[in-house]
């Protein structure tokens, strides 16, 4: 579409500009346009909906308090912007002053600006740099509380699950366990960069160099965070050098079984995590071991790849003999199902016997569906070498050393602006208590949140439903792996796009914000990038555009089906709860009036069973949908 001059005239001079406004004028008498202008064209952008009609083109002067017909057009590829409601508005003077007139819209804020002041205000730096030392973990028990181990102790016995035992708070650490799961992602600038490697071999070392870089920071001494009481949340960001944001947001969404739900996203860096993590101890007499059953789900947006990896246990030992020490033991896996490349890698414990080189040593396999095409060797909390099967090359996979100076800055929310349930506020009394060194207080502290949660189990009529997360009953994880299904409310995984400004968290909700019509439209160019493929696009880049889009659509259809099935089962539970309401109350009505026959089902009822047939029918037709997408 070729530019109409009397449209869009470059002269600028005084003549000139009132010819433009007579041949717009015009223009509109000999047309008449009557239709609704609601979606801009390619070089125009309003700021409102709006239609021209007869009236309209009969006095163009008249503009209802300033609130009337307004128009504001653009040309996309030109710096000069006609706003024409000025210009009608003044359609019966000569004058050509922008001065502003009573009535006229203000100027909207710059909404980036506020998204960044609002982030500066609430969140402030977290100065807890404190990351351990590289080698073994070990504590001395105080003598004052070894008293208060043995009673645990005798509480206990071989085989149990920890999960129900109450610990003494000297062995706690003062976080929470949904504050402790962030810890894997101080190295998040390392997934933007696995999203920019063009090689598919190469993006998964990349994953598994930021997947080995959540592991080496460690508590002093030997700790355990706080176990999350149902309904905790705890959320925090990191600050990347390109000034983009990652964000975490994290739920306990069960409490029997414990089980921690987590989503992270850096839209702009090309990366989104979702996984969900249920935490479970056992006692063997003189260890014991924390172990993580569950996954997490890494999505490299601009490649439509899902990595898929689990989590060592931690195994403390010395309890009752020996030296109280920690570390981390058994194999994990990560893998790429979309590439065919997975890892295999071994956290080894040391043995009675062995040396100290032994300690934190890792050893694994890198494979392409059996083929092995590397092996791995090193120190999950050290040094980690990689070697090409097929060269002999031996590289440097990652160097904790130079990895602690890289650290991404986290900032937490402030306390004033943090909500009852989150974790810092939650826990404040504790942990102060235990920084303070005072057990008593801290075990007291600790006893009256441990109290108000068995109070609300005890005083709950229906199942808890998470704020932020939900259950996919249709998740599930490669063989080897565990799944426990919880999914983000609000997940995003679509790649981001061009006319997106930033992205940021706002009540537990991250979202993102776009350019507005107006002030920061993109140009035509961008917006042909954005909606369709250039003509240098390969085969396999529009395949793998289209496999997102089926995925998006399947996870959208998977959303929309478990919901629907929680709601049936709801419905169930609701029929059968008013079924034996309304069953007592005939044997109560019969037993007083015994002449009086079958009391009739109140239409409450129906309802309910016309709302739980409605639901079934709704379900079944997704599952049609579904299964046809397939």
């Amino acid at each position: 579409m070729e530019d109409d001059p009397d449209i869009f005239p470059k002269a600028k001079t005084k003549d000139k500009s009132e010819r433009r406004r007579s041949s717009i004028f015009s223009l509109l008498r000999k047309k008449k346009l009557t239709r609704q202008l609601s979606e801009p064209g390619s070089y125009f952008t309003l700021n409102r909906k709006f239609s021209v009609d007869s009236a309209i083109l009969s006095d163009f002067s008249k503009v209802e308090n300033g609130d009337g017909y307004r128009m504001c057009l653009q040309k996309a590829d030109s710096k000069d912007t006609f706003v024409s409601n000025e210009e009608l508005a003044g359609a019966a003077s000569d004058s050509d002053s922008d001065a502003s007139r009573p009535g006229m819209p203000e100027p909207q804020p710059d909404k980036k600006q506020d998204i960044l002041a609002r982030l500066a205000r609430n969140y402030i730096l977290d100065t807890n740099t404190d990351i351990g030392q590289a080698g073994e973990l070990v504590e001395e028990v105080a003598e004052e509380n070894k008293s208060l181990l043995w009673f645990l102790l005798k509480q206990v016995r071989p085989g149990m699950d920890l999960s129900k035992v109450v610990l003494p708070t000297f062995i706690l650490e003062p976080r929470s366990f949904l504050d402790k799961l962030s810890d894997n992602y101080f190295h998040a600038d390392i997934l933007g960069q696995a999203s920019l490697q063009e090689d598919p071999y190469q993006r998964f070392k990349t994953v598994l160099r930021w997947y080995l870089s959540g592991l080496y920071r460690k508590p002093k001494g030997l700790k355990k965070p706080y176990n999350p009481v149902l309904g905790e949340c705890f959320r925090c960001c990191w600050k990347h050098d390109s000034q983009s944001y990652t964000y975490y947001i994290s739920e306990q969404v069960s409490h029997h079984p414990p089980v921690s739900a987590f989503y992270v996203s850096n839209r702009q860096e090309g990366f989104v995590i979702e996984g969900s993590l249920l935490a479970r101890s056992k006692f063997y007499g003189n260890s014991t071991s924390a172990i993580l059953e569950g996954c997490a789900r890494i999505h490299l947006l601009n490649w439509g790849e899902q990595y898929i990896t689990s989590a060592p246990y931690a195994h403390c030992k010395g309890i009752v003999i020996g030296t109280l020490s920690m570390e981390l033991g058994g194999k994990v896996h990560v893998m790429c199902p979309d590439t065919g490349y997975h890892a295999d890698v071994e956290f080894k414990l040391r043995s009675f016997l062995s040396s100290a080189d032994q300690t934190n040593a890792i050893s694994g396999r890198i494979k392409r569906g059996k083929d092995t095409i590397a092996t791995l060797d090193g120190y999950w909390d050290g040094k980690v070498d990689i070697k090409d099967k097929k060269t002999g090359e031996e590289s440097n996979l990652m160097d904790v050393t130079l990895l602690k100076e890289q650290r991404l800055p986290r900032f937490l929310l402030s306390i004033d602006n943090q909500l009852e349930y989150e974790s810092q506020k939650l826990w404040i009394k504790v942990s102060e208590a235990i920084a303070n060194d005072d057990q008593i207080a801290a075990t007291e502290q600790k006893t009256i949140i441990e109290e108000a949660q068995r109070a609300r189990a005890r005083n709950m009529v229906a199942p808890w439903v998470p704020r932020f997360f939900h259950k996919d009953l249709h998740s599930t994880a490669p063989e080897g792996m565990v799944d426990q299904g919880w999914k983000y409310n609000h997940v995003n995984a679509s790649p981001w796009q061009g006319d997106e400004v930033i992205e940021y968290e706002e009540d537990f909700v991250i979202k993102s914000l776009m350019e507005s019509p107006v002030s920061g439209r993109p140009s035509i160019e961008t917006r042909r990038e954005i909606s369709r493929p250039s003509d240098s696009d390969s085969h396999d880049e529009l395949a793998r555009r289209s496999k997102t889009s089926t995925r998006n659509l399947k996870q959208t259809l998977y959303a929309i089906d478990s919901a629907l099935r929680d709601q049936t089962l709801a419905i169930e539970r609701l029929s059968k709860t008013v079924e034996a309401i309304s069953e007592g109350q005939r044997t109560a009505t019969t037993s007083r009036q015994h002449n009086i026959g079958r009391i009739p089902s109140t239409s409450h009822s129906w309802d309910l069973f016309g709302g739980f047939v409605l639901a079934m029918v709704l379900q079944a037709l997704l599952n049609w949908i579904f299964y046809q997408k397939d």
